[in-house]
């Protein structure tokens, strides 16, 4: 199933997004929707590092090499 969604973009970012679509040979549809997903994926990820960062600090590892030697 697919939803439509209508968006209204300032004029600048609307001629930046054709003139990057065009560029890469791919229509405006296909590059929004790919960068909206990689814009919730980092979300998601950045929230799970924050949750995981907190219980790391809380059992003594502050650094990446704290963790690496945690799990390796």
């Amino acid at each position: 199933m697919r939803s439509v969604l209508s968006i209204s973009l300032p004029d600048k970012v609307a001629r930046e997004l054709d003139r990057f679509a065009k560029s890469q040979g791919r229509n405006k549809s296909d590059v929004v929707k790919e960068s909206i997903s990689i814009y919730l994926w980092e979300s998601r990820f950045e929230g799970a590092r924050k949750s995981l960062s907190a219980r790391a600090k809380k059992k003594g590892m502050v650094t990446d090499e704290d963790i690496f030697k945690e799990v390796s």
